[in-house]
């Protein structure tokens, strides 16, 4: 049965502990890292038991799981209904797009959102984060049904992007590594081998004000982990805890114009207009991001036996 862990603080001291219910079984062992806990910790977070539970959940704040000295590598338009929404034919993807944040935007579940003075279309991507569990350091070939072997767990990530910084400038890594642009967790959900098989099955729901922006189930990747962890495994090396984000499904504030359109702004406006223009539409498009929005995340199961908890967080202002 899969096993909730948790990275917390509590009277000043960080520590990692397994969820019973709204309670926190403690582990004995102390580790600074999500590196240390996944090379160290698993065995006793896979052996807690409810009776180990000596700590309210309300009486600890919930910390990323993921620490900030991972790697944090991303899926782009890796869900047909994302690439749909983008203007593209997800039968024509021809390559798995890959790109990084930087890990100091990894933030807890409940962090309020610094939406940068500068920035105008704040938007949301909810996105199931795969957790390594082992170093690779050269080529792999991952089988489907041995994600067992090479990943410890899973989390949310919250994938949050400036487009107007992002798709102007063509720089992922840029418009989406401000600080606080990554919320994760709250919770490490490690899987048995026959739990892995089902990742399929995981639902992805993220609401902005109680209104329901993004509804899709994980098996409308394109490329899928296995895939991934092989592509990845022959560019460069990973480490445990290292983390990998995805990709979205569809529901992004961000969507593409129409045919016309796209071949107007391609054949005829020149870059500098084509992008101004993008950015004044969008500054009128009610469902990028403001001040005082709250974001609601979640990935679980239809049936809660796989259940990775929810985020909630607010946009402020700077």
């Amino acid at each position: 049965m899969a096993v909730q862990v948790v990275h917390y603080a509590q009277d000043g001291i960080s520590a990692w502990g397994v969820l019973h219910g709204q309670r926190i079984a403690p582990l004995p062992g102390r580790y600074a890292s999500t590196a240390d806990f996944v090379r160290d910790g698993l065995d006793e977070a896979w052996a807690s038991t409810p009776a180990q539970a000596s700590i309210a959940l309300e009486a600890v704040t919930l910390l990323a799981p993921i620490t900030r000295d991972r790697q944090f590598i991303c899926q782009g338009i890796n869900y047909a209904s994302h690439v749909r929404e983008s203007g593209m034919d997800p039968d024509r993807i021809p390559f798995n797009t890959l790109f990084t944040k930087a890990p100091s935007c990894i933030a807890p579940a409940d962090t309020d959102i610094v939406r940068p003075a500068h920035v105008k279309l704040l938007d949301y991507e909810v996105e199931l984060g795969l957790v390594l569990r082992r170093e690779i350091s050269g080529p792999v070939t991952v089988a489907p049904d041995r994600l067992h072997e090479w990943l410890a767990g899973v989390t949310i990530v919250n994938d949050i992007s400036a487009r107007d910084v992002q798709l102007p400038q063509v720089q992922f890594y840029k418009g989406k590594s401000y600080r606080g642009f990554g919320p994760t967790g709250p919770l490490l959900l490690l899987l048995t081998p026959a739990e892995w098989r089902r990742w399929p099955e995981l639902r992805m729901r993220l609401e902005v004000n109680g209104q329901l922006r993004q509804d899709s189930y994980c098996g409308d990747m394109i490329y899928k982990p296995h895939q991934t962890l092989t592509e990845l495994s022959a560019l460069h090396d990973l480490q445990p805890g290292d983390l990998i984000a995805t990709g979205t499904p569809a529901g992004c504030a961000a969507r593409a114009p129409g045919k016309l359109v796209m071949w107007i702004m391609r054949h005829v406006l020149s870059e500098a207009t084509k992008w101004r223009l993008f950015i004044g539409k969008g500054a009128s498009n009610p469902a990028y991001l403001q001040p005082n929005d709250v974001i609601t995340t979640t990935i679980r199961s239809d049936d809660g036996t796989l259940d990775l908890g929810l985020q909630r967080n607010r946009v402020v202002a700077p």
